[in-house]
């Protein structure tokens, strides 16, 4: 049991998936993040952002002989983290076409809350094919809007299309960001537990706002 707790620990901690795991624990956790239902708890945001920043230090250290923590280039590591975004919402696709109407009739369990299909499916009604690529920037309707995308059977054609700009967009701003902080303040490196916490209050709050949105409407109606 004690195995299994330091598991999802680790599976939640940027800094010790990248320590740990390195680039192919990464590459993982986002196709899961973006392509399982279950992956919603997974972090994405603060990861890609975390590993952009020891991307950039683990590169100032080798220029004065000194190991890295992550030794993968910048290329590399934005190149094969879209990938894995975009293979993972062709897998959420596929699985809400082939689950349909059921996932909204699926019983709650530890690995899934059906409050959330229905969280991502007002987002998708509201902002129509964009969610595939604003909900790259929002947990949860990040891992479900490829889901209900598949469930309410868009155009593949459209799908592709929102898929590779969301991936892109969202994968190279948040590695780009983290790197180009950890370049131009090397030092930052110390603080990464108080900039995961930022990153992951600041991305929490647009899944707050409509949760609350829904209880309002629900108590409305």
């Amino acid at each position: 049991m004690e195995s299994i707790v330091e598991l999802v620990k680790t599976l939640i901690n940027p800094e010790s998936i990248i320590n740990y795991g390195g680039l192919t624990l990464l590459l993982l956790i986002i196709f899961a993040e973006t392509g399982l239902f279950f992956g919603f708890f997974l972090p994405g945001d603060s990861l890609l952002f975390i590993a952009g920043l020891v991307c950039a230090t683990s590169e100032e250290a080798r220029k004065v002989g000194e190991a890295g923590i992550f030794n993968v280039s910048i290329y590399v590591l934005v190149f094969s983290v879209m990938t894995a975004a975009i293979l993972g919402d062709f897998v959420g696709y596929w699985f809400g076409r082939r689950t349909g109407p059921v996932l909204f009739k699926r019983d709650d369990t530890f690995l899934f809350k059906k409050k959330y299909v229905h969280m991502a499916s007002d987002f998708y009604e509201k902002h129509g094919a964009t969610a595939l690529i604003l909900g790259r920037f929002i947990p949860i309707i990040r891992t479900f809007a490829p889901i209900i995308a598949g469930v309410v059977r868009i155009d593949f054609n459209r799908f592709v299309l929102y898929n590779v700009i969301g991936a892109v967009v969202w994968s190279s701003s948040m590695i780009l960001a983290g790197y180009f902080l950890g370049r131009s303040f090397p030092q930052v490196k110390d603080y990464l537990e108080f900039i995961v916490i930022g990153i992951i209050l600041i991305s929490v709050i647009p899944v707050v706002v409509t949760f609350l949105k829904q209880k309002i409407a629900g108590k409305s109606a």
